[in-house]
């Protein structure tokens, strides 16, 4: 009996870091914001989460070209592409408070870079929230995962 209780802690010991990361993991995917103009691809590269925009509703602008970063505060960014464009960077997931934190998020309507925070509230829908300074001074965006149809 005294075997299989450590046998049994052995295991909750072991697989721990193993279920938070599963959790952690589960930001990857593509999200839809909720103005619906967008998708938003996240991956993981190394231990941090990263997210570029894969499709844009409007993807051409009034001269028929791909939209562009033009209110990019850099202006030798300002050509570079919208599609594509990471606009969410260098998120860690914390177990203790479920949340991925420690991100910036750019919107390229303003061409502004907000701190971010993510929580994942269902199993398909993410709250993202930009502020600057303290989380209670931003706003929040609820996107939702886009799932393949079977």
């Amino acid at each position: 009996m005294k075997g299989l209780i450590i046998a049994f802690l052995s295991c909750i010991v072991f697989l721990s870091p193993n279920l938070a990361q599963d959790k952690a993991d589960k930001l990857v995917g593509v999200w839809q914001p909720s103005e619906g103009t967008s998708y938003i691809k996240i991956d993981k590269i190394g231990n941090k989460y990263f997210g570029r925009i894969v499709w844009l509703k409007e993807p051409l602008n009034e001269q028929g070209k791909p939209k562009t970063d033009k209110n990019n505060p850099d202006e030798s960014l300002r050509d570079t592409p919208l599609k594509g464009y990471r606009i969410l960077k260098d998120f860690v997931y914390d177990s203790e408070e479920g949340i991925w934190k420690d991100g910036t998020i750019y919107d390229p309507k303003n061409g502004t870079t907000y701190n971010c925070k993510i929580e994942l509230t269902e199993e398909n829908q993410i709250e993202v929230r930009g502020y600057v300074g303290t989380a209670a001074f931003g706003r929040t965006d609820v996107w939702t995962r886009l799932v393949k149809k079977k």
